[in-house]
């Protein structure tokens, strides 16, 4: 186990790496932040002044070096556009945008499973191929207008729920909520659902076709033979096997639900990482998009090596593998 973990660490720091290379590159292609901070007017002598504040007059690998170190103390710079250290504003962004992913995939979850399952027993119903053709619909509609749907229809026509902003919210130290707050659910409802549409649709469609495969396996006939009622072999075997690869899914989802909010956040202009990033592309903001790239990344692999850990753990046969060498 230990050594399962030391090789999973090591992989993860070398991702890193490579991450931070290409965030790094950025301040090289993308762009000059001199000219972006004097302006096009500025001398060449205040050009010269700021490249050596900034540290951009040395050597490439001693810049690279330095910018890993800065990295490692969460300290990307101060953003172009708003003037504020980097690290301050996602601070301000990233609880937003973790309140909406953790959500999304809760809901994504909480029907996901409940659905697939229904799906895979009761296959041939009326209620199981309507499942299956709202997941189609789910996998196969960009995200964007799933959201501009969800506005017209709850927004705009029945005027249930607001159409843009978070709200009200409740400081908890860092970390602020706009759940907790009164009426605040009510801004979290649209862009919840709208990020949790494709990845409940995609969980339902993946627990069914695992649970078809399970209840054909042999382990599940032996468990017939015995005379198991059907609630013991479907819920204590099948489900229980069947969630096996449902939890890589779900955990690489989740960091796709935190990477990819972007375009919800856009469309209900939800103040989270999303669209700060969004805003520093359109004002070619390096500093921020670096540090966005790098987070993500950093939340993909923390989220990519606890999968594999609880893969470990639920998994015997892994265990069994590695323990008789093959």
């Amino acid at each position: 186990m230990l050594a399962f973990v030391l090789r999973r660490l090591l992989q993860a720091a070398l991702v890193m790496l490579a991450v931070a290379f290409v965030a790094f590159m950025l301040f090289q292609y993308v762009g000059d932040p001199v000219l972006q901070i004097l302006g096009q007017d500025a001398t060449p002598e205040e050009v010269a002044r700021v490249r050596a504040e900034l540290g951009l007059d040395r050597p490439f690998v001693v810049q690279f070096t330095h910018f890993v170190g800065q990295a490692l103390r969460g300290d990307f710079g101060v953003s172009l556009r708003q003037g504020v250290p980097v690290a301050q504003l996602i601070a301000e962004r990233l609880p937003a945008t973790l309140e909406l992913a953790l959500l999304a995939a809760a809901l994504a979850l909480a029907l996901g499973i409940p659905m697939g399952v229904y799906a895979a027993l009761r296959r041939g119903t009326w209620l199981a191929q309507l499942f299956m053709t709202l997941s189609l619909l789910g996998v196969s509609l960009p995200t964007f207008l799933i959201g501009i749907v969800l506005i017209l229809v709850f927004a705009v026509q029945l005027g249930w729920l607001p159409s843009f902003g978070r709200g009200e919210v409740v400081q908890l130290g860092w970390f602020s909520s706009a759940l907790l707050a009164p009426g605040g659910w009510r801004h979290l409802v649209l862009p919840a659902l709208t990020l949790a549409v494709f990845q409940l649709a995609l969980i339902m469609r993946l627990v069914r076709a695992e649970m078809l495969e399970v209840l054909r396996t042999d382990y599940i006939k032996f468990a017939r033979a015995r005379g198991l009622t059907d609630r013991a072999i479907h819920f204590g075997h099948a489900l229980k096997n069947t969630l096996v690869p449902v939890i890589t899914i779900t955990g690489l989802q989740l960091g796709g639900l935190i990477a990819f909010a972007i375009i919800t956040e856009t469309v209900f202009q939800w103040p989270g990482m999303g669209l700060l990033f969004i805003q520093a592309v359109t004002f070619a903001d390096i500093p921020v998009m670096a540090a966005y790239l790098c987070l993500i990344a950093l939340i993909f692999v923390v989220i990519n090596l606890i999968v594999d850990l609880l893969y470990f753990a639920v998994d015997p046969r892994l265990r069994v593998e590695r323990g008789s060498g093959h």
